[in-house]
Formats: structure tokens, C-alpha cells, sequence
């Protein structure tokens, strides 16, 4: 029965502790092989007036942003077709991969090469996993696309897995994944 204890700084609020405590439970399965239910995690806040590190008093960091709602927020203005928006959410040197098609840097690139392949398009997600590797935030996007084809005919359930990169709250790549090119007509 693993028991984890952190201790944090007042201020953060109740849903960032639970993601850290949430994050935690999940270190601790990545190594020990307990259930959910046989991890204790405790998170002890300290007064800042009772902190320092250096001989100096602290005052605590915010809380990052939860990475799976940076991307959906992202992913949701760019179904919307909303791009200042979703351009908001894209850091320094962004880049994305799609199958079929060499990288590219611009959301209006995307826009281009979509245009080419079928008239809209939209995903059903079946699930988001985020992690945390060397300094960037990952987040995976899985589900389904659904949509219509260039002749007008509909689509859909066609797999896809969306991998993302964060760092300072922005994203920097995204990875895409899909079965459409097995299933489009051609």
C-alpha cells in the first residue's frame, strides 16, 4: 500500500490539487503494481510564512494549466474553423504532421491541404490521456472522425489518434494519426 505525501504552498485551488494529486497516483502505478484504491496520496499545504528556500521567503508558482483542456479548446475552435482562436493556443515554431503530407508551420497551410481531401470533417472523441517527458506536456486525442467527402458522401468512424506538445501552456507539435487514407475514395 504505497502512501505519497507532497507538500505545496497555500493557494492552490481544489481542482489543481487534485490534479497533482491524480498525477501522483498515476506515478506511483507506473512502478509499483497497486490498484487505484490501495494508493494514499496526501498533499500537506504550508503557510508561505512558514516556507523558504535559500533563505529567502516564496510565494507559490500558479498552477499550470491542465494540458487536456488546452487542447481541447484548440481542437474545438479549429472544428469551429474559429483559427484566431485556435491560433492563440499555438507557441513559437508550431508544427504538425499529417499523414500524406510534408509538415507544416500555418494553420491556413491545414485549411489548404484539407480542402483538397473532403468538404468538412469532425471528431467524437473517445478519449485524452496527458503526460508529463522531459520539459513538455504530452496529450493524446483519440476517438473518430466523422464528416462528407469532396462528392458529397458521408463518412464516418474512421480512427485517430492526435499527439500533442506543450510547453508554457502552448502548443509546439502535433502528430496525427487516421485511417482516412484507407478509406478514401479515390
Amino acid at each position: 500500500m504505497p502512501v505519497v505525501e507532497a507538500h505545496v504552498m497555500q493557494g492552490y485551488d481544489p481542482s489543481a490539487q487534485e490534479r497533482l494529486a491524480r498525477g501522483l497516483t498515476d506515478a506511483v502505478r507506473l512502478v509499483v503494481p497497486a490498484p487505484d484504491e490501495a494508493i494514499t496520496v496526501l498533499i500537506h499545504e504550508v503557510a508561505p510564512s512558514a516556507y523558504m528556500r535559500g533563505g529567502q521567503s516564496r510565494a507559490p508558482a500558479p498552477a499550470l494549466p491542465d494540458p487536456i483542456e488546452i487542447v481541447r479548446s484548440y481542437l474545438a475552435a479549429m472544428e469551429a474553423r474559429d483559427l484566431s482562436a485556435a491560433q492563440a493556443h499555438l507557441g513559437e515554431g508550431f508544427t504538425m504532421h499529417f499523414p500524406g503530407t510534408a509538415p507544416m508551420h500555418d494553420l491556413a497551410e491545414l485549411i489548404g491541404w484539407a480542402q483538397g481531401r473532403y468538404r468538412s470533417v469532425a471528431k467524437t472523441y473517445e478519449g485524452f490521456e496527458a503526460l508529463h517527458t522531459g520539459s513538455v506536456a504530452v496529450v493524446y486525442a483519440r476517438g473518430a472522425l466523422h464528416g462528407e467527402w469532396l462528392d458529397g458522401s458521408p463518412f464516418a468512424g474512421i480512427r485517430f489518434i492526435d499527439r500533442f506538445e506543450i510547453k508554457q501552456s502552448r502548443i509546439l507539435l502535433q502528430d496525427v494519426w487516421n485511417d482516412m487514407g484507407e478509406v478514401r475514395p479515390r
